[in-house]
C-alpha cells in the first residue's frame, strides 16, 4: 500500500536567456504580503526567514525591473501594480490547471498502487469538477477520481470505462426536465441508480464594487460589462444558457461571452483578477477569492452508476463515507454547498417528483 496520496502542484519557473531563475516561493510571498500586510508575518507563512524574504523581493524587483511591493511607514507592506498582476497571473493558473493535474495524480496513484500490490478492487469515478467531488478522494478505499464533463462522464459509463459518473441538475422541475433531456440519450437502456451527493449555488460571481450595476443575467448585456462564460460542453455552461432562456436573454447579446474557462475555480480567478466583471459558478468559487455571488439556481449534484454495481464491497464502503458524521462536516463546510441525503440511493422518477411536490 502505498504510505500516502502522491498529489502534483503547478509551479511556475520565471528565466531570462542568461540562466537568471526567480524561486517560485516568492508567489508564496506575495500571497501572504497581500493577506497580511506584513512581510514579517508572509516570510513566516512562506516558511522563510526575513533576510530571505527581502532577497526575494530584490531580486524580482531587479528580474522585472519595477518594485513588486510599496512599504508605506506605519502602514505596512502591500503589493505594487505588478505585484498584483503577478500574483493574480499565477493563481489563474493553478485554477485552471487544477482539475487536470488532479486528474493525471490520480491516475498516477492507481498505477503506482497495483504496482506495489497487484491488481486490487479501485473504484473509477468520472466527475465534472466541483469542491465536494474532490473530498471523496480521501476516504478509505482507492478511488480514481478523473475529470471531464457530465456528458464525457455518462458516455463513459455506458461503454463501463467507470464504475460512477456525475451530473448535476436543478432543483426546479423544469430546468431539470431541460437537463435530463440532454442526458437521456446517455442513460437509456441501461440499470442505473443515482446516489444522492450534495446540493449546491450556482450564480454571478463578481466584485464588491460592481454589485450595484450587476444584479441579474440581464445586466450581463450592458455594454461596460465584461463577462467571462464557462466551456461549452459543461453542465454549468448548459444551466447558464437555460437561465438566460428563461429571462429572454439572448447570448449573443453579452459582450465577450465567447471568452470561456474550464473550472469555477478559473472563472473566479478570472474575474477576482480584474480580467472580467462577471462570470458564472458555484458560490464556493467565489467566495475563495472574495468576490460577491449573486445566487440564480440551486442544482442537485448526483452520483450515477448500474445497479449491480451496488452490491460491491467497496461500493459499499464508498456510500458509508458519504454518510459518515465527518465527510457531512466536511461538505457543510464549503460556502454554497450542503449535503442532500449524502450515500442514500435513489432514481431520477423519485428525485423529480420530490422536486415537484416541494415546488
Amino acid at each position: 500500500m502505498l504510505r500516502g496520496k502522491l498529489n502534483i502542484a503547478p509551479a511556475w519557473r520565471f528565466y531570462r536567456d542568461d540562466g537568471e531563475l526567480l524561486d517560485p516561493v516568492l508567489f508564496m510571498l506575495l500571497a501572504g504580503i497581500r493577506e497580511t500586510g506584513k512581510l514579517t508575518h508572509a516570510a513566516s507563512a512562506a516558511d522563510i526567514s526575513y533576510r530571505h524574504a527581502w532577497n526575494l523581493l530584490n531580486r524580482g524587483e531587479a528580474f522585472f525591473g519595477m518594485a513588486l511591493v510599496e512599504m508605506r511607514r506605519g502602514h505596512g507592506t502591500r503589493l505594487s501594480p505588478l505585484g498584483e498582476k503577478l500574483l493574480w497571473s499565477e493563481q489563474r493558473v493553478r485554477a485552471r490547471l487544477g482539475p487536470q493535474l488532479d486528474t493525471m495524480a490520480s491516475e498516477l496513484n492507481h498505477q503506482l498502487q497495483q504496482l506495489l500490490d497487484g491488481a486490487h478492487p479501485v473504484l473509477r469515478l468520472h466527475a465534472s469538477h466541483g469542491y465536494a467531488v474532490a473530498l471523496l478522494p480521501d476516504f478509505p478505499g482507492e478511488l480514481d477520481l478523473r475529470y471531464c464533463t457530465s456528458v464525457e462522464a455518462l458516455d463513459a459509463l455506458r461503454r463501463e470505462e467507470c464504475d460512477l459518473a456525475s451530473l448535476h441538475v436543478p432543483v426546479q422541475p423544469h430546468l431539470a426536465e431541460k437537463v435530463l433531456a440532454v442526458y437521456r440519450p446517455y442513460l437509456s437502456g441501461q440499470d442505473l441508480k443515482i446516489i444522492r451527493f450534495v446540493t449546491r449555488h450556482q450564480g454571478l460571481m463578481l466584485r464588491h464594487e460592481d454589485r450595484h450595476r450587476i444584479r441579474s443575467v440581464a445586466d450581463l448585456t450592458r455594454a461596460d460589462v465584461r463577462f467571462i462564460n464557462r466551456n461549452e460542453r459543461s453542465g454549468t455552461r448548459m444551466l447558464f444558457d437555460l437561465l438566460l432562456a428563461e429571462h429572454g436573454v439572448d447570448e449573443a447579446a453579452i459582450p465577450d461571452a465567447r471568452h470561456e474557462e474550464f473550472t469555477h475555480t478559473a472563472v473566479a480567478a478570472y474575474v477576482a483578477a480584474g480580467m472580467a466583471d462577471a462570470g458564472f459558478g458555484v458560490e464556493a468559487a467565489a467566495r475563495q477569492f472574495g468576490l460577491d455571488f449573486v445566487a440564480l439556481s440551486t442544482e442537485h449534484y448526483l452520483l450515477v452508476c448500474r445497479t449491480e454495481r451496488l452490491a460491491q464491497e467497496n461500493m459499499q464502503a464508498l456510500l458509508a463515507y458519504m454518510a459518515s458524521r465527518g465527510f457531512l462536516a466536511e461538505v457543510a463546510s464549503l460556502e454554497g454547498y450542503a449535503p442532500d441525503r449524502c450515500g442514500e440511493v435513489s432514481t431520477f422518477e423519485a428525485l423529480l417528483a420530490e422536486n415537484a411536490g416541494s415546488a
